[in-house]
């Protein structure tokens, strides 16, 4: 199970495969092998050795598919933290992971250069600048230039050695850095190329940040499988559309809010993505409104994951999509999955309590954080902190996130039930729900709109909405009207940043 050994697999068997299309770039195998190379024989030169941790601060971009490939080849622990990562935050993460060398692009250097001052740690020598030149940085284009295109000496990592850290937690609160090793990539390799129905043949797309855990969804069992992996630097809806058409990709993931936007794109049309056989939502709630927009137009081929980096995941098969389209589908192979109450004892069909499960994408910890682990990790299962039910049928309906309930008059109010509802105006683009303290009911919720109709009032909105929801308690006390609404790297709806703007607007 060592992720290393599978590019020299495909430069001996297809090495003149298309292999990665980027940036107006076409690279075989045979191409990005020697590029690979390089690379890795240049951070063996610089003293890297197996199990040394290597961040990477970069956005999407060939460099970063190479580096991936290259610490791979070394053993050693790819440490891919998001571009727009700053002060202290950064400080924190390069320090927690025990970085021992970070490559950089142009766009981040300055944020890294003012971060060495606090990382004594990490040898001098070590700092490689992608995009551009800044004393007491290797240039990288010079830097790889030193390697050989000779395939380095394998490490020869086992399933059990780390691959990468993933941080799940952003500047504040307590970093958690999420270790996957080569033998949970393996099953990211093997799980979700069966998954969804990945061929050598099959043509890659992606256009989100490559540093969030959801690309590796694709990204494995291409890299596994050998397939044409098409990057884009940064996501533009009619350039997705265009990259679809004219590349003929068969595959691709999208957070929701990407999705919205190529429905709403100048050029969408149906026939233009014919090609595709797996679009898949991950990363936050894929409302229903949303679902069955697009359902007629790529029927067969839509899939939905839920899941979380630490490794459970479920997945709404595309032959299952219609017939369950409210649900987020079943535990994948290997896996299980139960549903508590707050005193752990299982709850039946139709109950909601916290999701819980187990699967061969388990990780072994938290870097370094044994007691967050025993949080996460009781008896050999993960709480996941979010609430769902299962209906008769075994398949997973998530209700909401738990840190985003909203508890008002002592009653559990959900916001994806009150999003449904107002998705459904034909003026609302995108919808976040979220609580705010009430004097009378403790917490009330709030909705954030990115309204399709710039003519819509939020007082319209709120008196559409509160006419049209289940219950009283589901009422929204106020609208918001936004232009975009706060979004993480990964793409997902921030709303603890929602929760923060609108205290300040009416402290």
């Amino acid at each position: 199970m060592d992720i290393g050994s599978l590019l020299p697999r495909h430069v001996r068997y297809r090495p003149d495969h298309l292999a990665v299309v980027c940036g107006g770039e076409r690279l075989t195998f045979r191409e990005v092998s020697a590029r690979v190379n390089r690379l890795a024989n240049a951070l063996s030169g610089l003293g890297l050795r197996k199990g040394d941790k290597l961040a990477v601060i970069l956005p999407n971009c060939m460099e970063l598919l190479d580096t991936y490939r290259a610490a791979a080849a070394l053993g050693l622990v790819c440490v891919p933290l998001s571009p727009l990562m700053r002060g202290s935050g950064l400080v924190t993460l390069l320090r927690d992971a025990d970085t021992a060398a970070v490559i950089a692009s142009a766009a981040t250097v300055d944020a890294v250069e003012a971060a060495r001052l606090e990382l004594p740690d990490i040898p001098p020598d070590r700092y490689i600048l992608v995009g551009g030149t800044r004393p007491g940085f290797h240039e990288y284009g010079a830097f790889v230039a030193r390697g050989s295109t000779e395939p380095p000496a394998p490490a020869r990592s086992s399933a059990e050695d780390p691959f990468n850290i993933i941080y799940s937690s952003g500047t504040t609160g307590l970093p958690k850095g999420i270790v996957l090793t080569h033998g949970i990539r393996a099953m990211y390799c093997t799980l979700f190329a069966s998954q969804f129905r990945f061929t050598p043949e099959s043509v890659v797309l992606h256009a989100g940040s490559l540093v969030f855990n959801g690309a590796f969804v694709t990204f494995m069992p291409a890299w596994y499988l050998g397939c044409t992996f098409v990057l884009h630097e940064r996501f533009d809806p009619v350039a997705f559309i265009e990259s679809v058409e004219r590349e003929q990709v068969t595959h691709v993931m999208m957070v929701p809010s990407q999705i919205v936007a190529v429905m709403n794109a100048p050029n969408f049309r149906p026939e233009a993505l014919r090609s595709l056989r797996m679009l898949c939502s991950v990363g936050a709630p894929w409302h229903r409104e949303h679902k069955e927009r697009l359902l007629p137009a790529l029927p067969g081929s839509l899939y939905e994951l839920y899941g979380l980096t630490e490794g459970f995941i479920t997945v709404l098969d595309c032959n299952d999509f219609a017939a369950h389209i409210d649900s987020v589908g079943v535990p994948v192979a290997f896996s299980e999955m139960r549903i508590v109450s707050d005193a752990g004892s299982d709850l039946p069909p139709g109950e909601v309590g916290e999701i819980v499960g187990r699967s061969p994408m388990l990780m072994p910890g938290y870097y370094k954080r044994p007691d967050l682990t025993a949080q996460a990790i009781r008896d050999g299962w993960l709480h996941t902190g979010d609430l769902g039910f299962e209906d008769a049928d075994g398949y997973l309906h998530l209700v909401d996130r738990k840190k985003d309930l909203i508890i008002s008059g002592g009653v559990n109010v959900y916001p994806k039930d009150i999003e449904e509802v107002a998705v459904g105006h034909p003026g609302v683009r995108e919808v976040a729900v979220f609580g705010v303290p009430h004097e009378r009911w403790g917490e009330a919720p709030v909705a954030a709109i990115v309204p399709r109709d710039p003519s819509v009032s939020a007082d319209e909105l709120r008196q559409w909405i509160n006419g049209r929801v289940a219950a009283k308690y589901q009422q929204v006390c106020d609208v918001l009207l936004l232009e975009d609404l706060p979004r993480s790297t990964a793409g997902k709806t921030l709303k603890r940043v929602l929760r923060e703007q609108y205290a300040g607007q009416h402290a």
